[in-house]
């Protein structure tokens, strides 16, 4: 959600750049090196055309060849990583899982646990895990991907406040309000102080603590978070924009809870007027 110039840690690296040709040394012979640079490009050319089955076969051929370079070397990382991202961008979670996971372990014996793309590989795998409903298994990789990028970024950087967010969603589905509060409290206070206090992702900040304290009926503590979102909302996207119509629907229907039925009503009649322009494609 985040517009920066600056680069994010998550962002800082590709295995493209990090496995050049110069670090990636043929074990096998120059034969199968090229075979598998051939194998490899064609599948990332599958994925461009559309031919995500023709891809899976290329890349997992790849793989067999790479197996024969030995377990640190690059290619093998590449061609784990290459299936991993297919499978889970097709959705198939738990065919991306096994790749994911044996991807980061090779990636942290070989750069170590602070690199870039080590950085990168636990997210994914934390994000897998997530959209799997395995909240007690994205919980430890969270608090892991938290303490490199607070060492390696800073306490105070925006990343870390992402991760906090991330975390604190994560202990919400566990139904660990206390720990999510206070997460999500601390990423709030990091978002306000590096990014401004009406930076979008403040305005996320703010929402999920409205919609925190609203599913345990907390409902008068949530409605200044949500009408905070809602300014920011707007100020950023501008009155008519379909986020904004989001911001006051859960706006209003927590208003409603508060039997402040007038505040409620007016909220759904703007939202649904915006909702109603972006129907017929108006700009």
């Amino acid at each position: 959600m985040r517009k920066s110039n600056r680069a994010s840690i998550l962002l800082a690296a590709t295995f493209a750049v990090v496995f050049t040709a110069s670090n990636v040394r043929p074990q096998s012979g120059d034969t199968d090196d090229q075979r598998w640079k051939e194998l490899d490009g064609a599948g990332g050319k599958a994925v461009a055309e559309g031919r995500p089955l023709d891809a899976e076969k290329i890349w997992k051929s790849a793989l067999q060849l790479a197996e024969r370079f030995g377990p640190d070397d690059g290619r093998l990382i590449i061609s784990l990583n290459n299936l991993a991202e297919l499978y889970q961008n097709q959705g198939k979670y738990p065919d991306a899982e096994p790749y994911q996971k044996r991807a980061l372990a090779l990636l942290e014996k070989r750069l170590g646990p602070e690199h870039a793309l080590v950085v990168q590989s636990l997210n994914s795998l934390a994000k897998l895990y997530w959209v799997q409903g395995k909240y007690a298994e994205a919980e430890p990789l969270a608090r892991k991907l938290l303490a490199i990028v607070e060492k390696v970024a800073g306490p105070e950087d925006p990343d870390v406040a992402q991760i906090l967010n991330n975390l604190a969603e994560v202990y919400k589905a566990q139904r660990k309000y206390a720990d999510a509060e206070a997460t999500h409290k601390r990423a709030l206070a990091i978002r306000e102080k590096s990014l401004g206090a009406e930076d979008l992702e403040v305005a996320q900040s703010l929402n999920n603590l409205a919609e925190l304290y609203k599913i345990q009926g907390r409902n008068r503590e949530a409605e200044p978070f949500y009408k905070r979102s809602l300014e920011i909302g707007e100020k950023v996207f501008g009155p008519e924009h379909p986020e904004v119509a989001t911001i006051q629907e859960k706006y209003a229907e927590l208003l409603r809870k508060l039997n402040r039925k007038a505040e409620a009503e007016k909220l759904e009649a703007q939202a649904k007027a915006i909702r109603a322009k972006q129907a017929k494609g108006t700009p």
